[in-house]
């Protein structure tokens, strides 16, 4: 199954400005029509899921900004409805509500350390109102994502089991090719959803490319398999540019090598483009 890529890159590239703490989910408030567009161009390239803008809403979130409770929630939902028209207007695919990290609603990078300050149980209440909205949605499944830490995908975990009918998949953000960012094994983390029905694969996202096929090794042999890296390219904040050229065709080439070793679901993350999904298609056979 072929993901697709960097929500917020191609809102960028239509001209969105996401200076904003609430980054893509803003749009949800104040253009909806171009995240529609951003999925639009993802299946068009060839995409099987659109990820929703969700990965940075929440309503604490939102109630920051000065919206109501009642508001919030259904921007949340809206999230999914907008994916789900792009979907419908393609013919085809699939729609993976985003579970972004609590790190997401911090707007601090806590998404790739894990370093939060709070407890599991913390974590369970602060997940727990997105989760019920998004769990209850039209979505055909979840997409937690980008987690950093063994205590937050515990309290995923526990929320899942709350949610016997819904589908997910959990995929980490990792430091290397064998621990998530808090420096927890992956083959731990992932341990903790080893043959539950619910979950259709566990992997990692948001990692440098080159970390991908040492985490598939470690995760063979257990759940279907999710990667969707970022481009590869680093920022330099002194400068405040990205560094380096991710080549599309490079990337659908080490897709290949991935569904190789034994990935099953495989996308992009920051700074992929749905040209970098187009030769990810290409390159599958």
């Amino acid at each position: 199954m072929v993901l697709d890529g960097g929500l917020s890159t191609q809102l960028s590239a239509l001209g969105a400005d996401l200076g904003d703490e609430l980054w893509t989910a803003r749009l949800l408030l104040d253009d909806p029509g171009l995240i529609r567009q951003a999925h639009a161009a993802y299946f068009a390239a060839g995409a099987d899921v659109a990820t929703t803008a969700s990965y940075q809403a929440s309503v604490p979130g939102f109630v920051r900004r000065g919206l109501d409770r009642g508001q919030a929630e259904r921007l949340i939902r809206a999230s999914v409805e907008v994916a789900a028209q792009a979907r419908d207007e393609a013919g085809h695919g699939l729609v993976a509500a985003s579970i972004g990290p609590y790190g997401a609603y911090l707007a601090n990078g806590a998404e790739y350390t894990g370093d939060y300050g709070i407890d599991e149980d913390a974590l369970l209440a602060w997940h727990r109102p997105r989760w019920e909205i998004l769990a209850s949605s039209e979505a055909d499944m979840l997409a937690c994502e980008t987690i950093p830490s063994f205590a937050e995908a515990r309290a995923l975990a526990r929320l899942l089991a709350e949610t016997p009918s819904v589908k997910v998949w959990v995929s980490f953000s990792c430091r290397d090719a064998a621990h998530i960012s808090d420096g927890t094994p992956i083959t731990e983390a992932a341990a903790l959803f080893a043959g539950n029905p619910q979950v259709v694969a566990v992997g990692a996202n948001c990692t440098a490319p080159r970390h991908i096929p040492g985490l598939i090794a470690a995760l063979r042999g257990g759940l279907p398999i999710v990667v969707y890296p970022n481009s590869g390219e680093t920022w330099d904040a002194a400068e405040r540019r990205w560094r380096g050229l991710a080549d599309p065709i490079e990337y659908g080439q080490a897709a290949k090598e991935w569904q190789a070793a034994g990935a099953s679901l495989i996308g992009g993350c920051c700074r992929t483009t749905p040209e970098h999904i187009r030769q990810i298609v290409v390159h599958l056979p």
